[in-house]
């Protein structure tokens, strides 16, 4: 049995299927056979061309065609005949192997386009180097896993999982996730959950335990993991899977019902997303709104450019409406750290999440943040829109960005373009120089929404990413729980509500403390709303303030959530 971090909740029993982005090793080697390598070349490139047409038409079918556009362009770099042709004129003029002419041709394509001083022109390095990087796959023989045309169900084994691969992958026939990497706040696991995929991270090194076609049985809540188990222990997770799926199914019951304590305290269960396709999540799980729009995935789902205040109006406005007036919560553009745009050129950092990101880039680059800020007005009149700042560190760059809304929304009075009056504006409090001072900066919010993720990693000064002092990113650390309930404490006296989006706000041993705390909204990934709404509707408050307050006097997070296990039977 291997053991690791329970990222999103579910059974799986399955085939394993591993996913490997290993470096390509590619060796000079002189051949006497040049037709024999001008064939493998030949080959290599039409099995390409077949994989990625039928990769483009999966995607058109199910993200449709804006999002299948990037396969287009790079079934285009294969029919190039100047990259192709140029390779096998290498092959045939210095007697070289295929694999060696083929990369050598790619780097002096791309370095050629990367110099370029037309902006388009640099951003088709990256195709070249996809497209060639998967016939030199073919040409070596190294394993080339689509998972946008994944035709059986597999559980899926990697390092860790890209953006780009949970967004291409056929998610029908996903079964589950497992990372050698990773914790509760990784984007495998944060988006595991959001498809509502169990998964485990963080199990070191599952890569080199585990090859294709072994059977595998998960507990994606416990973060057990058995390879190839014997008969008795596949019927007990088919067992175990059953009885998830029928405790799922009551929880159906709660829809439509409010998220009152037995005392009448209301609070609002969102969901965070990623995307407008991820509505149908929230709505599948009776969310009370968005209390997280993570808008970096439409900038980093774009290959080529930033996305047009058009592509944003629309993506904002499907969400709007789809949530048929419930509340969204917008977070502005959040890049830098660990989330990259291939068409964005950001200078190396030794310490990228402390660095330039987020609001800090908005500031510096106001072209970018006014083109989002005049897309999500215009989507105002489309819904209830409350539009978030990430990344406040202080008083003066939150009444920057409010000023940059103010020259917004004056060129947009002057053009004539309308948009919503009752459009609210808050930020999110992730760095604890924020939390400290939120006395000062509820006057000029109409509400915070604190960042679990990144307030426990700034707070603890430990890297959320890093397996070696993992056991120091702790939810439960008494000054990260202090800050929490300051921040509460100082909005409510000035009249101003709280929400959450980090991951902590759907963990059910942190619910009862929050709801102690005062929360007003929290937001989490749809699958834990209903269970969330279980448990807030089976207590009274005042009993949470008590325990709230008893948590407060603890010295140490462990001791925290052994009284937090042994009050709920955990």
């Amino acid at each position: 049995m291997y053991k690791g971090t329970g990222a999103s909740p579910g059974i799986a029993l399955g085939k394993a299927l591993v996913v490997e982005h290993n470096e390509l090793i590619i060796e000079r080697k002189n051949i006497e056979n040049v037709e024999e390598e001008v064939t493998l070349l030949q080959k290599a490139v039409e099995v390409s061309r077949e994989e990625l047409t039928r990769v483009k038409e999966k995607a058109c079918q199910e993200l449709g065609e804006h999002e299948a556009e990037i396969f287009e362009a790079h079934l285009l770099v294969l029919a190039d005949p100047e990259l192709i042709d140029s390779a096998i004129a290498k092959i045939r003029d210095e007697k070289i192997n295929a694999a060696f002419a083929l990369n050598e041709i790619k780097e002096m394509f791309v370095t050629m386009f990367e110099s370029m001083d037309n902006e388009y022109m640099r951003e088709r390095a990256a195709d070249i180097k996809d497209v060639t990087n998967r016939v030199l796959r073919h040409i070596l023989g190294v394993k080339v896993v689509d998972l946008a045309g994944l035709d059986e169900e597999v559980v899926l084994i990697a390092h860790d999982l890209t953006p780009s691969d949970t967004a291409t992958m056929n998610k029908k026939m996903v079964l589950g996730f497992l990372t050698d990497i990773g914790g509760r706040t990784s984007h495998t696991a944060i988006m595991a959950r959001t498809l509502e995929i169990a998964a485990v991270v963080g199990l070191t090194d599952i890569t080199s335990k585990v090859k294709d076609g072994d059977f595998i049985v998960f507990n994606g809540d416990t973060g057990e993991v058995i390879v190839n188990p014997d008969e008795e222990t596949k019927v007990k997770y088919q067992e175990l899977k059953t009885k998830f799926e029928e405790e799922r199914k009551a929880l159906e019951l709660l829809k439509g019902k409010a998220s009152i304590t037995l005392d009448g305290r209301h609070v609002e269960l969102a969901g965070n997303i990623g995307s407008p396709n991820d509505v149908e999540g929230l709505i599948k799980n009776d969310a009370e709104g968005v209390g997280l729009y993570r808008t970096e995935f439409l900038y980093m789902d774009k290959e080529d450019d930033f996305p047009s205040e058009e592509e944003q109006y629309e993506a904002y406005k499907a969400v709007l409406e789809g949530m048929n007036g419930k509340p969204i919560v917008i977070r502005t553009l959040d890049i830098g750290g660990d989330k990259e745009l291939p068409y964005f050129q950001m200078d190396h950092e030794m310490n990228p999440f402390l660095g330039y990101r987020a609001i800090r880039l908005c500031l510096d680059r106001t072209d970018i943040f006014k083109t989002q800020l005049r897309a999500l007005y215009r989507a105002s009149v489309h819904g209830k829109l409350r539009i978030m700042f990430p990344m406040i560190s202080s008083l003066e760059e939150l009444l920057a960005a409010k000023e940059v809304i103010k020259e917004v929304l004056a060129e947009m009075d002057a053009e004539g373009i309308p948009y919503a009056n009752d459009v609210e504006v808050g930020m999110m409090i992730e760095i604890p120089s924020s939390a400290i001072i939120t006395d000062i900066l509820a006057k000029h919010v109409d509400f915070f929404s604190i960042g679990t993720n990144d307030l426990i990693q700034y707070t603890c000064a430990v890297d959320r990413m890093n397996q070696k002092i993992s056991h120091l990113y702790n939810q439960f650390n008494p000054a990260v729980l202090r800050l929490i309930k300051m921040t509460i404490d100082n909005a409510h006296k000035e009249g101003k509500w709280v929400g959450m989006c980090g991951e902590s706000a759907g963990d059910k041993r942190m619910i009862p403390i929050l709801l102690g705390f005062g929360l007003d909204e929290f937001s989490m990934s749809p699958i834990s709303i209903l269970p969330a709404r279980k448990f807030i509707t089976s207590v009274n408050h005042e009993d949470m303030k008590k325990f709230a307050d008893e948590v407060l006097t603890m010295g140490t997070a462990e001791e925290i959530k052994n009284h937090v296990d042994k009050t709920f039977n955990m």
